[in-house]
């Protein structure tokens, strides 16, 4: 027996795909804005916005997935992975901040990957 998508929930999912969607490709960013830290003079400028917009960003997906569970009747579990990239992107903000970058550089890389493992588990949905 098939299982009835309701508006709320097609909606919640839609705007957390939005969300995840968001974020990864402000991290990508982020990681190109690195590489110009090297190479030009507004590559600090660029990359210190990024991580404001970056961080915003995982506010949103926060947001996102609570939307998604309560009104929209999903899964409670991105919650969970939204509330631990957010604890992520806090730790990679302040190891930024404090220029940690043994720390910095591959937490980086791994908020990458988690953000793509979950972009490609809401697409299936």
């Amino acid at each position: 027996m098939a299982t009835q998508v309701t508006a709320p929930a097609r909606r919640g999912l839609s705007f957390l795909r939005i969300a995840i969607a968001l974020q990864t490709l402000t991290i990508f960013l982020q990681a190109v804005s690195a590489g110009l830290l090297l190479t030009a003079s507004y590559g600090e400028t660029l990359h210190s916005v990024g991580a404001r917009v970056m961080y915003a960003a995982t506010m949103l997906y926060v947001l996102a997935a609570v939307l998604a569970w309560k009104p929209g009747g999903g899964s409670p579990r991105p919650i969970g992975y939204a509330s631990g990239f957010l604890v992520l992107a806090s730790a990679q903000v302040v190891l930024g901040v404090q220029h940690v970058p043994a720390v910095h550089l591959p937490l980086g890389v791994l908020m990458f990957g988690l953000s793509v493992l979950a972009l490609a588990r809401v697409a299936r949905r």
